[in-house]
């Protein structure tokens, strides 16, 4: 019998019992990359073994018989992981009121919750760690903030209770054991989080960062967003976190109104140091190619940008360059759509060049000119686009014509934006194969400019192109139309 901590997700019953000790193989000869030959070794396992309710197997088949080797993570950074997944959730606690006594009894109770905490992070990054891929801490962090937060939205003050006793749950008529804080220092509680919604700002005694934030033009819903998402900005220092941030981002040019969107779309950055952690990485993408004058839309655009570890950004840009896109245009990518980095490059990136490529697009033009196009689903958005055109006498090539002429296509709605378009085009006076020409079609307003243009031609009784009668301008739109009639006239 074999017991192993691993990745790939698979139900077990939540405890294992067992009459006396047994015998269960180990591992000891150690082959790169971790894959382990027998031998025995003797140890006892309680009456009653708790275990999280999934535990995590990854298996790769190899050799010519089919066995299966088992590859798990080096001890090392299993320990490494947990100690990390101590510390953010005594932080965590800390900043729920906890004292440093309590948080540090809380945490000694709870090691099934800490392997649980564990599982969720490996189930959560799974591709990352069967490609070899370690997280950073920051990423750890991220990962497991979020987490406890979802549960101390579902649990509030018997969160304690769950940790301690994971994995059974609270007793429902149990005494909750409340969150104390440790020192009658302000806390952002039920009450003030009340007064924060705008019930009345005048009643509460909110910190001075929640007051600074709502005379800097955040409003209370903002405020109670966050807040929910991101439980740790209620103890952030004004002076020493939220004042410095807001005034930097001020001094690249970011205005004033966009400051408590920018927040609350990443109240993370609070938590950044601006000396080693923001203006080191600002620094590095500058190295990249990001035009330095654009932070302020760069920020604005996606603030999450500056919270990614440098190897998540490396793995990004070096796909770019496997795509053969030029180290300057990898700079104008992140600079127009910073959010690129975002994107996984086995989950997202990767495959959606290999869709596209097979449409016979040069996918390094089409990344140049729409990033946006690699965020989408190839199920849910980019082969349905397919799809349709197909089923009305569309080859792939003309499909992949129509594409690299104009990026933007895969990004549109086929119920709201692309249907109601091809329905006009019918009653138009083109052959299909216009819109192979000029796919830009889709890209302008039906009611404000398709509809009133094509109703001028037609009233004319002159023939445009379709790219005349769309791309002019107002002015250059008039003077082709002149033209036509007279020479109608003159014929």
């Amino acid at each position: 019998m074999f017991v192993f901590a691993s990745f790939i997700c698979s139900e077990i019953p939540q405890t294992l019992q067992f009459s006396k000790p047994i015998k269960i193989k180990a591992f000891s000869s150690i082959q790169p990359p971790h894959y382990f030959s027998s031998t025995s070794i003797r140890f006892c396992i309680r009456t009653q073994v708790p275990f999280s309710t999934k535990v995590f197997f990854c298996q790769a088949k190899s050799g010519t018989n089919e066995s299966l080797n088992i590859k798990v993570l080096p001890p090392t950074l299993l320990a490494a992981e947990k100690e990390e997944a101590k510390a953010v959730l005594t932080l965590f606690l800390r900043k729920q009121g906890l004292s440093n006594a309590n948080a540090a009894r809380t945490i000694n109770k709870s090691d099934p919750f800490i392997d649980h905490l564990l599982s969720k992070l490996h189930s959560k990054h799974k591709t990352w760690y069967l490609s070899g891929r370690e997280l950073t801490t920051l990423e750890i962090r991220d990962a497991l903030i979020s987490y406890l937060e979802s549960l101390f939205q579902e649990h509030g003050d018997v969160l304690i209770d769950v940790v301690e006793n994971y994995p059974n749950p609270p007793v429902k008529d149990k005494t909750a054991v409340p969150i104390t804080p440790s020192n009658p220092s302000p806390v952002v509680d039920t009450k003030k989080l009340k007064t924060v919604s705008g019930t009345d700002p005048a009643a509460g005694n909110l910190r001075p960062h929640i007051v600074y934030l709502m005379e800097f033009g955040m409003d209370s819903d903002q405020i109670r967003l966050i807040m929910r998402r991101f439980p740790a900005f209620a103890y952030y220092s004004l002076e020493g976190k939220i004042k410095p941030l807001v005034e930097f981002f001020l001094e690249l040019g970011v205005p004033k109104e966009q400051i408590p969107i920018i927040l609350t779309k990443r109240p993370q950055l609070c938590g950044i140091s601006l000396s080693e952690n923001l203006k080191p990485t600002m620094k590095f993408f500058e190295s990249l190619g990001v035009d330095k004058k654009q932070w302020a839309k760069v920020i604005y655009r996606f603030p999450a940008l500056l919270t990614y570890s440098r190897q998540k950004i490396n793995e990004s840009v070096d796909f770019l360059r496997e795509l053969g896109i030029s180290d300057e245009s990898i700079g104008k990518i992140l600079t127009r759509c910073p959010n690129i980095v975002s994107y996984s490059v086995e989950d997202n990136l990767r495959p959606t060049a290999t869709y596209f490529r097979s449409l016979g697009v040069d996918v390094g033009a089409l990344l140049f000119r729409c990033p946006q196009n690699f965020g989408l689903s190839i199920e849910a958005n980019i082969k349905p686009v397919t799809r349709f055109f197909l089923e009305r006498g569309y080859t792939l090539k003309e499909i992949g014509t129509m594409i690299t002429r104009y990026g933007m296509l895969y990004t549109f709605s086929l119920t709201e934006n692309m249907m109601p378009k091809w329905d006009y085009f019918m009653t138009m006076d083109y052959p299909k194969s216009e819109l192979v020409k000029f796919p830009q079609f889709f890209g302008y307003s039906l009611e404000q400019r398709i509809k009133p243009r094509y109703a001028r031609v037609k009233k004319a009784g002159v023939r445009l192109l379709l790219n005349q009668v769309l791309s002019l301008s107002n002015s250059n739109f008039e003077e082709v139309l002149k033209r036509k009639i007279k020479k109608l006239q003159n014929d």
